[in-house]
């Protein structure tokens, strides 16, 4: 089957940057992508969606808006998260995931989701 794969992950200090890559084993067309996170003991988070046919369609959680930015690149099958101005709060495991068929409406929940990855390792230290 089709699955997704992340890279990027890594330790930073606060403030700092990181990008995060997925690609995808099957076309990213006609999907909802996502980017989600999990602490320690703590609940997976939605972080960032987008709608692979119109890149214009995204959403962010609260905390992170301003701060990161989902791009997608359907011709690589890569969907991408900058992350800027990183906080010692945004550690975490980082998944990518993937809905596919016709994404009505870009979305946080994790339940939206049929494809994940293994999740890549975010560090930030303050």
């Amino acid at each position: 089957g089709v699955d997704v794969k992340e890279s990027g992950g890594g330790s930073v200090q606060a403030g700092e940057s990181l990008t995060l890559s997925c690609v995808s084993s099957g076309s990213t067309m006609r999907s909802c992508m996502g980017w989600f996170r999990q602490a320690p003991g703590k609940e997976r988070e939605g972080v960032a969606a987008i709608d692979s046919e119109d890149a214009h369609r995204t959403r962010y959680a609260e905390s992170v808006k301003g701060r990161f930015t989902v791009t997608i690149d359907n011709a690589l099958n890569t969907l991408t998260l900058q992350m800027n101005s990183l906080k010692s709060e945004d550690t975490a495991l980082y998944f990518c995931a993937a809905k596919r068929g016709i994404c009505w409406s870009p979305s946080l929940l994790a339940s939206q989701y049929n494809t994940w990855g293994q999740g890549t390792q975010v560090t930030v230290s303050s």
